[in-house]
């Protein structure tokens, strides 16, 4: 059984941490460096519990499995009721499940924040990814062929939707 509660800036240590865990495998994230605290302090600040929460997720030895973090998309009021979701798993918890539970707890509570749609920003090598949120009902709404590159190899980036309301 996992648990989800909001991020306080006390958890953007480890927030960063395990996002930095992520950068090496190409799979989750156009950084290519690992970033600090500084730089990623503003996007913390930009999150609120009402309508653009990060959660922390743990599971009942109260160990952090990971984190959720609801984006606003393109920064204007129009798109308020659409959010980018993203997942990040510790490593030691990766390739165990978890991702199915977190999923599903958040298209639940999604419509609790006027959540009308999520979307997924995914690599198109991340076969394991489009397969989960491919599970739960999201479906390839575009793709942005060959977007980033990665020392000399290209990437495509594939936009996944769910309708949630």
């Amino acid at each position: 059984m996992l648990y989800f509660e909001d991020a306080k800036l006390s958890d953007l240590p480890v927030i960063v941490e395990i996002y930095n865990s992520t950068i090496t495998s190409q799979m989750a994230t156009a950084d290519i460096k690992p970033v600090s605290l500084a730089e990623k302090k503003p996007w913390f600040n930009a999150h609120t519990s009402d309508a653009n929460p990060i959660w922390l997720v743990k599971n009942n030895d109260d160990e952090i499995v990971g984190w959720v973090s609801f984006q606003q998309f393109y920064g204007r009021e129009a798109y308020n009721s659409t959010k980018e979701l993203s997942i990040y798993i510790a490593e030691s918890f990766r390739q165990k499940g978890y991702g199915k539970e977190i999923l599903d707890y958040c298209i639940t509570e999604a419509p609790k924040f006027k959540i009308k749609t999520l979307l997924a920003f995914i690599f198109g090598h991340n076969e394991a990814s489009i397969h989960l949120f491919s599970r739960f009902g999201f479906q390839k709404w575009g793709i942005l062929p060959q977007i980033a590159t990665f020392d000399t190899s290209e990437k495509d980036l594939i936009i996944m939707g769910l309708r949630v309301d």
